[in-house]
């Protein structure tokens, strides 16, 4: 018996599949700050060239356009299912059957054009964000894995990529953890848990090795005491869930019209389309003195730590990042809808009279609970990015406000609504393959037998 166990730990066909496991989990964590650091870059360029003269200001009106057309062919022509957030393929992938079909939402070819798009996004203005974009290319990692190390768990490694994306983007592993949990799966399997753990651990080390440890946006202490800070939380969690009901509501609306309208000629109609959305970007982001555009880390971080901003900031952001969801080019929700809330927030807070940092916080959550419609994600996510451990009832009780809020107004969460397209469109393509290899089967069929009837009549004369 011990010597059957040696043999079985000291077997290479054993150890093989946890060690490419280990190795593209450590993978995510390395390409997840690599991704960061790419994103940043590109957006400080832009950033650059909008202040370089005295006419750069308006410099968007023809980059963002552009730039949003060339992202829409790009993702059409030669990234297919690389459009959008990246969840809501993960998710269409999980509830596939069929390998092909997962390979087709899920491979290093679209997790490779979805970070090339999406800097090329980020360096010509889009309202978008890095850590949707990073949950997809944690999953196309991990099914790669699956295929070299002929591993059967399909859809646990694609919850635990994804998760670890999240985890590795904004260095939240319990968030990461409760994404795959609330996010990825509501039917969610308890023997994936070893490898969504494995994974988080995995590329978090990489990633902290690489970019250190540290709060997405640093330590904010906020909880609510007095009564108009526990107004501020009720005001914050329905009026955010609200408004993200509404956004994610729109959004899958949206997103179906704009598939119907352009079936005839997707490339065409698509970049036509993208082009409108990045002009009216570039028009909102100078009436706005250039702040919509980007991630909006600046403007919620500012907020969060009490500074102030523009009370109308979150209308701007708002509609800059629905125009960049609507024009179908990659790109993650998270980072902008957190921007919305904090400054959403904000301005609660002035009107009430209560701390600005408060207000910021409890907007995130509320918001982006609406929008989402996963509230303890979105409380996890927020105390870590904040370190606000004091707070913790208070964001549980925003974000729970938020989510009952967002489902009285929309009864579908924005990322499985959206997954709704890419599970038909899988299921429609392998219809149609099946069909095509039931006609070869047919003809070949047909062959065979002329070739039978020919040679028995040969046999006969």
């Amino acid at each position: 018996m011990v010597r059957r166990t040696r043999v079985m730990w000291g077997s290479w066909r054993i150890w093989q599949p946890r060690l490419i496991f280990w190795v593209g989990a450590l993978m995510i964590g390395v390409i997840s700050v690599f991704f960061a650091r790419a994103a940043d870059f590109a957006y400080e360029l832009f950033e650059a060239m909008r202040h370089s003269t005295a006419y750069s200001p308006y410099l968007p009106l023809i980059l963002t356009p552009l730039g949003f057309m060339l992202c829409s062919y790009l993702s059409t022509r030669w990234f297919p299912n690389s459009q959008g957030s990246g969840i809501p393929q993960a998710i269409a992938a999980r509830h596939l059957h069929n390998t092909e079909s997962q390979h087709r939402l899920l491979n290093l070819r679209v997790a490779a054009g979805k970070i090339l798009i999406t800097v090329i996004g980020l360096f010509c203005g889009a309202s978008i964000g890095r850590e949707g974009p990073t949950a997809q290319v944690g999953a196309s990692i991990m099914i790669q894995t699956a295929r070299w190390g002929k591993m059967i768990q399909t859809k646990g490694l694609i919850v635990a990529g994804s998760a670890a994306g999240i985890s590795a983007a904004f260095n939240t592993p319990l968030a990461g953890i409760v994404f795959a949990i609330e996010e990825m799966s509501r039917a969610y399997e308890s023997r994936a848990n070893g490898l969504v753990v494995s994974a988080i651990i995995l590329s978090g080390l990489a990633a902290i090795g690489l970019a250190g440890n540290y709060t997405y946006f640093g330590q904010a202490s906020a909880i609510a005491v007095r009564p108009e800070e526990w107004v501020a939380v009720f005001v914050c969690g329905i009026g955010g869930g609200l408004l993200g009901a509404m956004f994610s509501l729109y959004s899958l609306k949206v997103a179906r019209r704009a598939k119907r309208w352009a079936q005839p000629a997707p490339i065409k109609r698509m970049a036509i389309l993208a082009g409108g959305c990045g002009l009216s970007v570039a028009v909102i982001g100078i009436i706005f003195g250039g702040a919509t555009f980007g991630t909006g880390y600046e403007q919620a971080r500012t907020v969060i730590e009490g500074g102030s901003i523009s009370p109308f900031f979150f209308v701007g952001k708002l509609a800059a990042t629905f125009l960049s969801m609507a024009s179908g080019i990659p790109g993650g929700l998270f980072a902008p809808s957190l921007s919305v809330g904090a400054t959403l927030g904000s301005t609660v807070a002035d009107l009430l009279g209560v701390s600005i940092g408060l207000g910021a916080i409890l907007g995130m959550a509320g918001y982006f609970a609406g929008v989402v419609q996963s509230p303890m994600t979105a409380f996890v996510i927020i105390l870590e990015m904040t370190d606000n451990h004091d707070g913790i009832i208070t964001l549980m009780a925003t974000s729970m406000l938020g989510y009952i809020a967002s489902r009285m107004i929309s009864r579908e969460p924005l990322y499985h609504g959206l997954s709704r397209a890419f599970i038909a469109d899988s299921i429609k393509f392998q219809r149609a393959r099946n069909r095509e290899s039931a006609a070869e089967e047919r003809s070949t069929a047909e062959e065979m037998r002329e070739e039978t009837r020919r040679y028995n009549d040969k046999g006969a004369i």
